[in-house]
Formats: structure tokens, sequence, C-alpha cells
């Protein structure tokens, strides 16, 4: 973790007070409504944006977890409202997105088929220019309760920068060096994260420290600001913050905020016993 002893001003200013923040307000946590929020950060003031919107899939499925069956419901805020409903509200926030993202900042979206094509699509609407689709693989997924499907073994996340005039950072050489000196492909194996990752607590949804942290090192220069509006269990702000760029991350629940907060202050023991506002 960098030094964060020198207090400096917030990267992207933001009318309301933050729910919890770094010494040095580097990294910042807001409660609230996503689409609200993005709409309160100035125009063009974020480097890079990550993503992971509902996948709309808490509408009384089921899955295999720990070998048994377990409801794959999450929330309210994961339940679908109908297709047309559901490409209008990705619409909404991605455009939202695309007005704070600088002339050359890029975004990435994670989901499964459930979401994605209509994420995609989404973008095209809003003349994103598309850079890659990254397949994650997982070596290790629930298997398939039906046995009337393939396992379900991978989740995309989609690269895109703001526009076809965007010059985006891509770090090539760091990595090709981790690549072993070769191209790194977009099908990236990982496993989902372990128990040290959830010692703090779990999201239903949440993603490999490992994932982020390659995800930032490939798209950011020094120093980014870093946004995440669907904040969850706070793995992006852990990648940002031990990266060294700055970081805003949005949730309407109070017991995900606080969850990235223990593992923010885990990570930094010094802001420890910072205010929370509620």
């Amino acid at each position: 973790m960098p030094d964060t002893a020198k207090v400096q001003a917030p990267a992207a200013a933001i009318d309301i007070e933050p729910y919890w923040s770094s010494p040095n307000q580097r990294v910042r946590l807001f409660k609230g409504d996503s689409l609200t929020l993005l709409g309160q950060l100035p125009a063009e003031s974020v480097d890079t944006i990550f993503a992971d919107p509902p996948y709309f899939l808490s509408n009384g499925g089921m899955t295999c977890k720990n070998g048994k069956r377990s409801s794959v419901n999450k929330g309210k805020w994961d339940q679908s409202r109908g297709v047309e409903e559901n490409h209008e509200f990705n619409k909404r926030w991605l455009a939202a997105c695309k007005r704070l993202l600088k002339p050359n900042g890029t975004i990435w979206v994670s989901g499964t088929s459930h979401v994605i094509y209509s994420v995609g699509f989404a973008m095209q609407q809003l003349e994103y220019k598309q850079l890659n689709e990254i397949v994650w693989e997982k070596p290790n997924p629930p298997p398939n309760l039906s046995c009337r499907y393939f396992t379900h073994a991978t989740e995309s996340v989609l690269w895109a920068a703001r526009d076809r005039k965007s010059k985006h950072h891509f770090s090539y050489a760091e990595m090709r060096e981790e690549n072993g000196g070769k191209q790194m492909k977009t099908v990236w194996r990982m496993t989902a994260p372990g128990k040290s990752e959830k010692a703090h607590g779990k999201h239903p949804t949440q993603k490999p420290l490992k994932l982020l942290d390659r995800l930032l090192r490939a798209s950011c220069a020094g120093d980014s600001v870093i946004l995440d509006p669907f904040n969850g269990s706070g793995t992006t702000g852990v990648a940002a913050a031990r990266l060294g760029h700055n970081y805003i991350g949005f949730d309407l629940d109070e017991t995900y905020l606080e969850l990235t907060k223990n593992r923010l202050v885990a990570e930094n023991p010094t802001w420890a016993g910072l205010r929370v506002v509620s």
C-alpha cells in the first residue's frame, strides 16, 4: 500500500459528504442510488470505471453451493424488470458513466449472458469504442443441478473506450511480461474469491482481487481516478488503493459499505477509527 500520510484534495469533487473516506480522501465511499450519485460528479473527471451491474437473476432460480441446493436470489436490486426495462436501466447508467470519463478514459463491465449482451448493445448505441471482451474462466464452477445444460464456467468483461477518438492507456509491455513474453490473450483462468478475500464478509457477486488487479494495471496510468458505481464488496477499491490510485465507490447497502471499509482498513490499519457518516 502506498504512503497515505500526505493529505490532499479529492481527485474528483462531489457535493455530498462521503459515507467513509481514507485520511487523505483519495479513497471515498458514498451511500446512495448510483444514477443519482453519478449525476453529481463533474464531467470528464474519471480515468477508469469498473462496473459489475445487476445481472437480473434473482427470480426464484436455484444453484449449488458447497454441494447443496441454494437460491440464486440476491435481493430486490437483482430482480428482473423485464427485458426492455432492464436494457433501459443499463443504457441510463452507461450514459451517465460516459459523461464522467475523461477523453481517453475507459470502462470495464462484467456480467454473465443474462446481462452482458444488453450492456454490449447499449455501448454500441452510446457510441463507446469497443476494445476487448475478456473471458474470465473459473476452474471450479458450481455444477449444473438440472443436468440439462453445460456447467456455467465463465463470465465476460467488456472493455471500451469513451469514444472513437479516445487514445486509451494500455500497459502492453507489462501484460506481455506477465504472460511469459507473449501477447496476453483474452481468456483469463482465475479461481473465484477464496476465504481470505471474504474474511470480513462476502457479496453474492464478489470478484477475485486478482482479476481487478490485472484490469487496473492494464488500463490505468499512474495516479488515476477509478470509479465503481456498484461497489459491492469493494474489491475494485482494494485493488485501486493497493496500486496507489484514487477510488470512488457507490452503493445503496450500508452492509456492503461497511464490508468495504473493513477490507480497506485491514489493508491499511492507520485508516481505522475514521468517522462514518450516517
